[in-house]
């Protein structure tokens, strides 16, 4: 691995620890914000960052579809304010189940992307940087890509 040259770097939501977290050079830890309706596990997440012993270089990305999940990201934000944080749009335009449509809206995706920015904005939240999801506008909702 590292010693061919190769960089390695894993997403999770924080809810299952690994010892190798330590060997990664990025970790990104995304919890599920309100609108998932998932509980997010504190003590896992926590134990996610001590797994990873400050080696690899961390940081926080959380989804945002409305308000709450925007008040959420800002706790998170406060809980660990050591850690650079990425805000992202939710796809407002998922699939329906059993769908091979891989079509968005992108006109929304990015009216989406726009209130986000404007909410960061006006809260002079100048920390958090905001991205669109690549995979959202590359690939829309097609899976396993």
């Amino acid at each position: 691995g590292h010693r061919e040259g190769y960089r390695f770097a894993l997403e999770t939501q924080g809810s299952v620890v690994r010892e190798w977290f330590a060997d990664l050079d990025v970790l990104t830890l995304s919890p599920k914000p309100p609108s998932s309706e998932m509980t997010t596990r504190w003590a896992a997440f926590d134990a996610c960052l001590e797994a990873a012993q400050e080696k690899p270089q961390i940081v926080l990305k959380l989804v945002v579809f409305d308000e709450s999940d925007y008040a959420y990201a800002k706790e998170v934000a406060a809980r660990y304010p050591h850690l650079p944080i990425y805000l992202q749009p939710g796809n407002h335009t998922p699939p329906r189940p059993g769908s091979e449509d891989a079509s968005v809206e992108l006109d929304g995706i990015m009216m989406r992307m726009e209130w986000l920015v404007e909410r960061v904005t006006s809260d002079r939240w100048f920390e958090a940087r905001v991205l669109p999801q690549l995979h959202v506008l590359l690939w829309g909702n097609k899976r396993a890509v």
